[in-house]
């Protein structure tokens, strides 16, 4: 199970990176950080700075074939950032055309928005995002965990940090599932 990590060059909420990221190892799985840019990636705790990570892959050199799923990490600034990335959005929506699972948490579903994937799907996300959610087509639901079948892949969402539990255990099931052998 080879996994994307889609982030902005700054603005990742580190622990909606990280907690993901050890699930992905804990399943025997190999997770790659995918940036805008190569070199490494400052997370956040909020609005304050945390650790740096290396950046594996650049978004414009790689394919969705490459990967099994696609994790977005939220932090405001992150996914404000990848919206307005073409290579980024592109790479996002990819993954709904290839019917490859996409797991995103908090603010991240704003890159979903910008892709335009949300039409017609039920999701979570942060709560100031339901508005734009519902704007694109979605249906916003309160819910800790959300996967959605009912499009061309499965998406997996949640609202916030304290979800991470639920949002791993039901990412890497999916993911597991789809796996190439």
């Amino acid at each position: 199970m080879k996994v994307a990590f889609l982030v902005a060059p700054e603005g990742i909420e580190q622990v909606e990176l990280t907690d993901p990221w050890q699930a992905v190892k804990n399943a025997g799985g190999t997770p790659r950080l995918v940036s805008t840019e190569p070199g490494s990636a400052q997370a956040f705790h909020h609005l304050d700075k945390a650790d740096t990570f290396p950046v594996d892959d650049v978004v414009d050199q790689v394919s969705v074939q490459e990967y099994d799923g696609l994790v977005l990490p939220g932090g405001v600034a992150n996914p404000d950032t990848l919206r307005m990335h073409e290579g980024a959005v592109s790479f996002v929506k990819s993954f709904f055309e290839a019917g490859k699972p996409v797991a995103a948490i908090c603010h991240a579903p704003w890159t979903l928005v910008e892709a335009d994937v949300v039409r017609g799907r039920t999701l979570t996300s942060w709560p100031s995002l339901r508005t734009d959610v519902r704007n694109a087509g979605g249906t916003w639901v309160d819910e800790q965990v959300k996967v959605c079948t009912g499009g061309p892949n499965t998406l997996i969402t949640s609202r916030k940090p304290g979800d991470l539990p639920a949002f791993c255990s039901a990412f890497v099931k999916e993911f597991r599932g789809t796996a190439h052998a």
